[in-house]
């Protein structure tokens, strides 16, 4: 186990009716809010109301940001910025999914930037400080409402980085179970898979000594593995949407991480492909991921092999280690193909003719991948077993 340091300083705040825990923190940080949302999901369940008649109780005063899309666009943290600016924001309050989150973390770090957001999100720059913010979380997928995490999408030139600071950690975030049960079924199964994505990120690395923390990302699999297939076919079983909800915050916070490096190839990766085509995150990831670990399997065949006897319950009996690891990567294939996740890239209407741009946009900073190092021919090899 490698040495480390942990923060996190996100307040959570789990649980039905716990929107009214509003009234208590948001007083902390001012009187001039910026509500940022979607694409209207929480006019239609109610939520905006509720926020809204309780920021009113309160006596703040509120300026509001829409329209935030499912991959986040530069162009609106430019809107956001400008309204922070001009109108004085003291604290930003995202109500929404990932995407809302992290449109809010570059806009809290924008705000207090004097050049353009694009900066820091290329890494020209770090952030040092960023308007105070706070979530109210619509859907499980993304971590973002307790990590320092935002991923951003420049549409002009058809770029899509992560980046982070610790200074956009949320102050509180507030996950009722009850906001995520009017979530869509494909939508569901692409948070599914983007909180999966997150622990096999943390969980191919070569650091010795870590049996916690692997049994920690084994739990968080197996246990969104057997609610998963019950959720998509109950979308409004509180239990499961808030175990669920529970399994996404957990696996990008922070803890499965600690002592280790995790790999992050296969997100990078994606980012270029809805970069250039604009299709849903977790969707991109279940098309991927599978594909990624049969490039990486020799790396370390024992690491998969682990995988599959412990989560995937690969009987090993008669069979050599490789077999046990490829039959594991295979059944991650064949649950989520079962649950409703693209395996294709066709699925998307994606071909080949877009492969070459998707390989330069993933190299954009050089090679990467700490479980294995990927070049351009690695990535044009995943890309087109994807196909």
């Amino acid at each position: 186990m490698e040495n480390f340091v942990f923060l996190n300083p996100t307040k959570l705040i789990f649980g039905k009716g716990q929107i009214e825990q509003l009234k208590t923190e948001i007083p902390f940080y001012g009187n001039k809010i910026l509500v940022i949302y979607g694409g209207g999901s929480i006019k239609r369940n109610g939520l905006y109301d509720q926020v809204m008649n309780i920021l009113d109780e309160i006596g703040v005063e509120v300026f509001e940001l829409s329209g935030v899309e499912p991959n986040p666009r530069l162009s609106t943290v430019h809107r956001g910025v400008d309204i922070c600016r001009k109108e004085q924001i003291d604290f930003l309050l995202a109500v929404g999914g990932g995407s809302v989150i992290d449109c809010t973390k570059a806009i809290a770090a924008g705000a207090k930037y004097d050049g353009d957001p694009w900066d820091f999100i290329t890494k020209k720059t770090t952030v040092s400080e960023a308007l105070p913010i706070g979530t109210v979380l619509t859907l499980a997928a993304t971590g973002s409402e307790m990590n320092s995490g935002s991923v951003i999408t420049n549409w002009e030139t058809k770029e899509k980085y992560g980046w982070g600071s610790p200074a956009v950690f949320p102050k509180f975030s507030i996950l009722d179970p009850t906001y995520t049960m009017t979530v869509p079924r494909d939508q569901t199964v692409y948070g599914i898979v983007d909180m999966m994505s997150h622990v096999f990120e943390q969980y191919f690395h070569h650091v010795g000594n870590t049996p916690l923390q692997d049994r920690m990302c084994e739990a968080i699999l197996t246990t969104v593995m057997e609610a998963a297939p019950k959720l998509v076919n109950d979308l409004h079983n509180y239990e499961l949407r808030e175990t669920v909800l529970y399994c996404g915050t957990i696996a990008l916070m922070g803890l499965l991480q600690m002592g280790l490096r995790g790999d992050w190839a296969t997100h990078n990766i994606e980012h270029a492909v809805s970069a250039v085509y604009d299709i849903p995150h977790g969707g991109g990831l279940a098309i991927l991921f599978p594909n990624w670990m049969k490039h990486v399997l020799d790396t370390n065949v024992d690491r998969f092999k682990q995988l599959a006897i412990r989560v995937f319950h690969v009987d090993p009996t008669g069979k050599s280690d490789r077999d046990i690891a490829l039959e594991g990567i295979e059944k991650l294939r064949e649950f989520w193909s079962s649950i409703g996740a693209p395996s294709r890239l066709a699925d998307y209407g994606i071909g080949d003719e877009q492969l070459e741009l998707m390989a330069d946009k993933a190299m954009a900073f050089g090679e990467f991948g700490r479980f294995k190092t990927l070049n351009r021919e690695d990535v044009l090899s995943i890309l087109r077993a994807s196909l």
